[in-house]
């Protein structure tokens, strides 16, 4: 189960070589950071406590901006080498504006302009960009010189695309030739890689619950899990009982509602002072983008989830462990995709358990987002066999991406289904009676899967199995037989030549390392290949 093995996900019809790898980011958390921070006719601190830990952004520190005036207030600093369009086009950077912080009616915006630091009067054949802004919250503002448009100060001078003097990034908030004041805060700037391969397409919808209608759940895709797994009690001193009544769990207008309730409850032998439900997903799968759109219960004791477990798990009275139960937890893995707490409303966290970090895990990631038991949110998985990667409405808050892969860091080459729950925990509050978890649906994404191109199909050639562990098989008609097959990674640099010299053909990939891959074949002049995915 956990031994490399390739995927085949579809056909390219030609290889795409990537630029040389070139980061420059800046999350003002230590030295390793952009060392030539200026401010110009303004206050500049790289380095001070973030006043705002919430939202998308709960880092400790960020780069304050104060024009207290200044007709050209702005911050900069200066890159070597200079700044290469062609490939690193795309910059992005997490702003906060206090509303407190402004005087006057200036727009509120931010541009990022491109500078030559080398001339006397750097602004004069400078190109930027405008971005308008909310005021009171986190925000990622995003600055594409090869698609955004664009303002050349000089109108003679040629476009930011053709240009290689730009050595000079500058940020300006609200505007110049003003003496209104501003305080912003910058975090998390960074200058991307333009031509990097892009990541799995998960647009495929492959299984969903929109959760219409009123009345009872729909157990073809739900199963009500409600036996106590140790006889007594749920874990982690869990106060509920778990119930397939509809008033612990029924559907109302479109959306889903897991009620958790103070009530005297018995079952099992065993009398609880509250009752609620905990859905298991009949549904399970391997890779892929999740997204659930809910609001979370209120109330100090509320613990609501949605994440996922091994479908071999050997929990008693779970959905699949009866049929497929060979691996007890944590070696089965466990994807949090949301956690809750009600005695720390607002704050929301992403874990991974596995046997080399469960329980109190190290693996997680938090925010504090906004009004997360009145408001709608959209909590968002990317699994990809290389990491996984949390978001909330978008914005990207935690990813696991482990330095080793084995069964104890990434037990997640098996398929997983969907837990949904809300549990009872610690001390409830003196006045709660019951809140839900409403949920307006849940929703799978996976990538079109092919698994011959269908050119080659017509030559008598296949690829096979899929999956695969370690050895991947090629059948080749005797025409064909002698020809080179390369495989490619993403960068265009070629990993192993094949040269098959009899019909079926054996090739041993365990020893390349995980990530995706090109598996070309040239034939008459007309280039074939397989994306291919290693884990």
């Amino acid at each position: 189960m956990y031994k490399n093995c390739l995927i085949l996900l579809g056909i390219l019809s030609s290889l795409h070589l990537s630029a040389q790898t070139y980061q420059l980011q800046d999350d003002f958390e230590g030295p390793t950071g952009i060392s030539t921070w200026a401010g110009d006719d303004c206050g500049m601190d790289d380095s001070f406590a973030n006043p705002f830990v919430e939202g998308i952004n709960t880092s400790a520190t960020v780069l304050k901006y104060t024009d207290t005036g200044g007709t050209y207030a702005n911050v900069r600093f200066d890159a070597s080498p200079n700044i290469d369009l062609s490939t690193h086009a795309n910059f992005s950077v997490m702003l906060y504006v206090p509303s407190s912080g402004l005087t006057g009616n200036q727009p509120n915006q931010i541009s990022l302009k491109l500078q030559d630091g080398t001339l006397g009067e750097p602004w004069v054949t400078q190109s930027e960009i405008i971005k308008p802004i909310e005021l009171d919250k986190w925000q990622v503002v995003n600055f594409d010189f090869a698609n955004d448009s664009y303002q050349n100060l000089d109108p003679g001078s040629p476009p930011p695309l053709t240009r290689s003097d730009f050595s000079r990034v500058v940020f300006q908030i609200n505007g110049e030739n003003n003496q209104d004041q501003v305080v912003a805060y910058l975090d998390n700037f960074s200058l991307n890689d333009s031509t990097a391969e892009p990541g799995p397409d998960y647009s495929r919808l492959v299984w969903s619950d929109e959760f219409n209608g009123n009345g009872a759940i729909d157990n073809t895709k739900w199963f009500h899990q409600t036996q106590l797994p140790n006889g007594t009690s749920w874990y982690n001193g869990e106060l509920q009982h778990y119930t397939n009544r509809i008033e612990n769990s029924y559907l109302d207008s479109g959306h889903l509602h897991i009620m958790a309730i103070r009530e005297s409850f018995s079952d099992q032998g065993e009398t609880k002072q509250y009752t609620s439900a905990r859905l298991n997903s009949k549904f399970a799968f391997t890779y892929g983008r999740v997204e659930v759109r809910a609001k979370l219960p209120f109330g100090e004791g509320t613990w609501p989830a949605i994440w996922m477990l091994g479908k071999n798990i050997t929990e008693p009275g779970a959905f699949w462990t009866n049929q497929f139960g060979t691996t007890p937890w944590p070696a089965c893995g466990e994807i949090d995709i949301m956690e809750h707490w009600g005695y720390n409303q607002n704050f929301v966290q992403s874990a991974m358990h596995t046997p080399s970090s469960h329980g109190a895990t190290v693996n997680k990631g938090g925010l504090y987002a906004t009004d997360v038991s009145n408001t709608f949110h959209v909590y968002a998985l990317e699994w990809t066999p290389e990491y996984m990667k949390f978001s909330l409405d978008g914005a990207v808050y935690y990813t696991y991406e482990p330095s080793v892969y084995n069964a104890d860091t990434w037990p997640f080459d098996a398929e997983q289904y969907f837990i949904l729950n809300v549990a009872m925990q610690g001390t409830v509050a003196a006045n709660f009676t019951q809140s839900p978890m409403v949920i307006d649906y849940i929703r799978v994404y996976q990538e079109s899967l092919t698994k011959n191109d269908p050119n080659l199909e017509e030559l008598g050639i296949k690829v096979y199995p899929s999956p695969v562990e370690d050895i991947l098989q090629i059948d080749i008609p005797n025409g064909q037989l002698g020809k080179e097959l390369k495989l490619y990674n993403t960068k265009g640099q070629l990993v192993k030549t094949i040269v098959p010299t009899s019909k079926r053909t054996k090739v041993d990939v365990s020893a390349v390392r995980r990530g995706i891959y090109f598996l070309t074949l040239e034939v008459d002049q007309q280039q074939y290949s397989y994306k291919i995915l290693k884990k």
